[in-house]
C-alpha cells in the first residue's frame, strides 16, 4: 500500500491558515480588504486582547447572497478571477480565495450579512472549518463578521503569539496603511472598547495623515503629482526635517493596493540624497496607479509583494519626482512647536493660508513662504498681535548697541541696519580657503576676491553645466546678514524675518561639495601625474575586485596600475584635491568601492568622493572668522543648489522667526 495520501480539506485548510493567518492583524487585513473589494465606504474594526478574544469588522458594503455565504468558506472560491487572463488584470485587493476558510479553520466565525436594504439577510456561524448554522435573519445591508477564539484549535500557534501591545501595534500599523491607500473610505479602530483611530473618509490624503501622525507632521509634508506615459503618480513626502528611524514610515501604494517595496522606498530615498541625516528615513506616503498588466501581484501568499515588468524605469521616475519636488521648497527648519492634545475628530484641518489675500500675496512675492507659514500655526486670538507686530516691526541693529523701531519692509528691499557696511564677496571655487581647511591670511587671498556680480557670473556658469535634473528651480535662500559667532562654530545671522542659526563647518561642507561635485564630472583635464607614485596594498581578494572596478576609478579622475602582487600605484589623481589629505581621501575612496561587493555605480562614486573631499577640506568648529569672512561664507552657500543640508544630511541653517522669538519674550501673549 502507497505512503502518499491526500489530505482532508480540513488539515488542508489549517495547513493554508500557516500561510495566510499568521496573527490577528492578518486576519484585519484580509477582512477589510473583503470590505474594500465590496464597494464599502464606512468600515469599522474592533479588537479585543490584541484581536486573540476577538476581531469585528462591519462595513456597508455590497454585501453576500444567501447561496454565496457558505461558498465563500470554500477553499479557492473567489468571484474576483475566472480563466488565467484575469490573472494579468487584477484590480481588486482579493482574489486568491484562500483568505475565509483559512480563518475559519483556526477560529469561531460568526458572519451576518445582507446585500439589500430591506432588513432581512443570512447569519452563518462557523467553528474550527464546520458550518453549525445557517439561517435567515434581521441585517442592515453591508457584512458584519466576528472572528473568535483566534488560533484556540492550533495551540502551537497561540504559543508564539506576542504581548497584546505588540498585537495591537501590527493591527494599528495595518490599518494606518489601509486608510493611506484608500482615503475615500472612513476607517475606525477600537481595542476594548476604546477608539484608537478614525478617518473622515472625504478622499483627503493629507487629512488621513492629520489623523494618523498629527496636524504637526501632515504641515511639513510636500505633495507629490506626476504623470509618466506608464504611471500616475500622488501622495505625500515629508520634509527632511521629518525623520524616522526606519524605512517602515515611507508607504507605497500600487493601485490602492498597500505594498512591500524595497526598490521604491530606495528610490524615494535617494531622490532626498544628501538631504537626510545618516541612519534617518523619511516620512511619507507614495501612491502610483498604472495599468494592471504591468505588475504582478500574485507573487506573495498575503499579497503584499509586487513585480513591476518596467521595474528601473519607475524607479528613475520616483526618484525624480520626489527630487523635484524637495527642490521647489525652501528647508530651513524651525524650533519645534508644542504639540496640542486634541480630544475630538476635527471635521476639517485647514492647511492653506489663512485668507484669500495671502494666497495672492505669496504668488506675487510679497509675503514670504515661512511666513504664511507661521500665519498658519498662529490662534485666531493671536491675530491682532501679528497685524500690530508687522506695522512695527523692531529689530537689532548689527553693533547690538540699541533697538530700532522700523516700518516693515518687503523680503528683496535689505534695510541699511541689518547689513553690515560692503565688502568683497569670495570667489566661486574652494580657492580662496586655505587648503588645509581654514581661510587664508587677508594678505593673500585679496587678489583673490572678485566683484559680488563677477561672482554670481562665475557661479551661473557652473550651474548652466549641470544636468537636466539639476535644472529644477528652487526658491531663493533667504539674503543673510552675520552678526557674529557663538563658540567659534556656529554663525548668528539676521534678516527681516527673524534670527538664523549657521553651522559653519556643514556650510562649508555644503560648498566645497557641490564645487567638487562638478570637478568630478570632468576628472581628465583636472588630473595631474605623480613624480613619484603613491603606493597601496590590499588583500589577494581585494586586489582582484579592485583590479575589476579600475575603470571607475578612472571616470572620477584617479589613475591605479598594478605594482607586483596585491599592490597599486596611483599615478595621478585630480589636483584639486585637498592638500595634504590626498592619500587619505584616495584610501578612504577605495574603501567604499571594495566594502560594496555589488554592481557599483560611477554616481555613487563621484558623490562619495565629492563628500569626502568636502569634509577635509572645510572649516571646522571652533575656528574665529572675521564678520566679513562670515559674509562671504553666507552669499557663496546661497548659490549653492541646496543651500539647507550638509552632504551627509545634517541641516545647516535653523531659523527663529520674529514671532518666535517675541513669543519666547513675551512680548506677544
Amino acid at each position: 500500500m502507497g505512503l502518499i495520501r491526500i489530505l482532508d480539506d480540513h488539515i488542508a485548510n489549517q495547513i493554508a491558515a500557516g500561510e495566510v493567518v499568521e496573527r490577528p492583524s492578518s486576519v484585519v487585513k484580509e477582512l477589510v480588504e473583503n470590505s474594500i473589494d465590496a464597494g464599502s465606504t464606512k468600515i469599522d474594526v474592533s479588537i479585543e486582547e490584541g484581536g486573540l478574544e476577538l476581531i469585528r469588522v462591519a462595513d456597508n458594503g455590497s454585501g453576500m447572497e444567501a447561496d454565496d455565504c457558505e461558498t465563500a468558506f470554500e477553499r479557492h472560491a473567489t468571484s474576483k478571477i475566472a480563466t488565467g487572463r484575469d490573472l494579468y488584470q487584477i484590480r481588486t485587493l482579493g482574489f486568491r480565495g484562500e483568505a475565509l476558510p483559512s480563518i475559519a479553520a483556526v477560529s469561531k466565525v460568526e458572519l451576518l450579512t445582507a446585500a439589500s436594504s430591506s432588513g432581512l439577510g443570512r447569519k452563518l456561524v462557523i467553528e474550527g472549518g464546520n458550518v453549525l448554522l445557517h439561517e435567515e435573519s434581521r441585517a442592515p445591508k453591508g457584512t458584519d463578521i466576528q472572528v473568535k477564539s483566534l488560533f484556540y484549535n492550533t495551540p502551537a500557534r497561540l504559543k508564539y503569539m506576542k504581548t497584546i501591545q505588540t498585537e495591537v501595534g501590527h493591527v494599528t500599523d495595518y490599518l494606518y496603511r489601509l486608510a493611506m491607500s484608500q482615503p475615500q473610505i472612513s476607517f475606525s479602530l477600537k481595542h476594548n472598547g476604546k477608539m484608537l483611530f478614525q478617518t473622515l473618509g472625504n478622499g483627503d490624503l493629507l487629512q488621513v495623515i492629520a489623523a494618523i501622525y498629527g496636524p504637526q507632521t501632515a504641515k511639513l509634508m510636500v505633495k507629490l503629482e506626476a504623470d509618466h506615459p506608464d504611471y500616475s503618480l500622488t501622495g505625500y513626502v515629508g520634509k527632511p526635517e521629518l525623520t524616522r528611524a526606519n524605512r517602515s514610515a515611507l508607504t507605497t501604494v500600487i493601485n490602492g493596493r498597500y505594498i512591500r517595496s524595497y526598490g521604491l522606498v530606495s528610490a524615494a530615498l535617494q531622490g532626498y540624497h544628501t538631504l537626510l541625516p545618516l541612519h534617518r528615513f523619511p516620512l511619507g506616503v507614495i501612491q502610483l496607479q498604472m495599468e494592471p498588466s504591468l505588475i504582478d501581484v500574485n507573487v506573495h501568499p498575503a499579497k503584499l509583494e509586487v513585480r513591476f515588468s518596467k521595474e528601473q524605469e519607475l524607479y528613475r521616475f520616483v526618484e525624480e519626482q520626489v527630487k523635484r519636488v524637495l527642490r521647489t521648497q525652501v528647508l530651513i527648519p524651525q524650533p519645534a512647536k508644542e504639540a496640542k492634545v486634541q480630544t475630538y475628530v476635527q471635521e476639517k484641518i485647514d492647511f492653506a493660508p489663512s485668507s484669500q489675500q495671502d494666497q495672492e500675496n505669496q504668488q506675487k512675492g510679497a509675503i514670504p513662504a515661512e511666513q504664511v507659514q507661521a500665519r498658519m500655526e498662529v490662534p485666531a486670538r493671536e491675530k491682532a498681535d501679528i497685524h500690530i507686530k508687522e506695522h512695527a516691526e523692531t529689530y537689532i541693529s548689527p553693533e547690538g548697541s540699541h533697538w530700532e523701531e522700523r516700518k516693515p519692509r518687503q523680503q528683496d528691499s535689505h534695510d541699511a541696519s541689518l547689513r553690515p557696511s560692503s565688502r568683497p564677496y569670495a570667489s566661486e571655487t574652494p580657492a580662496g580657503l586655505s587648503r588645509s581647511g581654514g581661510y587664508e591670511s587677508r594678505a593673500n587671498t585679496q587678489e583673490r576676491f572678485v566683484s559680488k556680480s563677477s561672482m554670481k557670473e562665475a557661479v551661473q556658469r557652473l550651474l548652466d553645466q549641470e544636468s537636466r535634473s539639476d535644472e529644477i528651480q528652487s526658491p531663493s535662500f533667504p539674503k543673510l546678514y552675520p552678526i557674529g559667532q557663538m563658540k567659534g562654530t556656529y554663525i548668528l545671522a539676521q534678516n527681516e524675518e527673524g534670527l538664523f542659526i549657521i553651522d559653519q563647518h556643514a556650510a562649508h561642507e555644503r560648498i566645497n561639495y557641490e564645487y567638487f561635485f562638478r570637478k568630478l564630472g570632468q576628472p581628465e583635464p583636472a588630473s595631474q601625474e605623480l613624480l613619484i607614485p603613491m603606493m597601496l596594498e590590499y588583500t589577494a581578494a581585494e586586489s582582484e575586485l579592485l583590479q575589476q572596478r579600475l575603470g571607475l576609478l578612472e571616470q572620477v579622475g584617479v589613475f591605479l596600475e598594478p605594482f607586483g602582487k596585491n599592490a597599486f600605484k596611483v599615478v595621478s589623481y585630480p589636483h584639486w584635491l585637498p592638500k595634504d589629505g590626498e592619500q587619505e581621501v584616495i584610501e578612504e575612496m577605495i574603501e567604499a568601492l571594495l566594502q560594496d561587493k555589488r554592481q557599483v555605480e560611477v554616481s555613487k562614486i563621484r558623490d562619495h568622493f565629492a563628500a569626502t573631499c568636502a569634509c577635509k577640506a572645510s572649516i571646522k568648529a571652533n575656528q574665529k572668522q572675521t564678520l566679513e569672512e562670515l559674509e562671504m561664507l553666507l552669499d557663496r552657500l546661497a548659490q549653492c543648489r541646496s543651500p539647507y543640508t550638509c552632504p551627509h544630511g545634517r541641516p545647516i541653517v535653523v531659523r527663529f522667526s520674529n514671532y518666535d522669538l517675541e513669543k519666547m519674550f513675551k512680548r506677544v501673549m
